[in-house]
């Protein structure tokens, strides 16, 4: 049996990979705070689909630049989220068109932060409670 195959932990893993793609965005959002015109994006909120993945992760190949003849070829995966980033302007526009506020953008990482600290917690508590039940009685740790 697969952790995925347990829909408690298949959804923490789901809402740590949409809570990871958020403070990428974030984090994007924040560097390009200086970019005329630019809109910051965001996801929507996480909601649990009525199946146990919202949808699977695929991973890519992406090419490895080789910069020295010793180093290896191949390639490197990289993740694809089912989360697809939309416009989220923040509350203000700057008069060279760049829509990012950096106090909200920093209210919207703290946010993600401990969203994923609690994701995490929930998820360390539900491998506590799934050791303990597969213990045999009567034995210790």
């Amino acid at each position: 049996m697969k952790s995925d195959d347990v829909p408690l932990l298949s959804t923490l893993k789901d809402r740590l990979s949409y809570l990871n793609q958020r403070q990428r965005l974030i984090a994007q959002n924040v560097a390009n705070s200086d970019t005329p015109g630019f809109a910051p994006q965001d996801l929507k909120p996480f909601a649990i689909s009525s199946q146990s993945s919202q949808a699977p992760l695929q991973l890519a190949p992406v090419g490895v630049a080789m910069t020295d003849p010793a180093h290896m070829a191949g390639t490197a995966p990289a993740p694809s989220t089912p989360w697809t980033p939309q416009a989220a302007p923040d509350s203000e526009t700057r008069v060279d068109g760049n829509q990012v506020v950096l106090e909200e953008e920093m209210m919207k990482m703290n946010d993600a932060r401990m969203n994923y600290e609690a994701a995490i917690g929930f998820y360390e508590k539900s491998m506590g409670m799934i050791t303990t039940a597969l213990r045999t009685p009567g034995k210790g740790s």
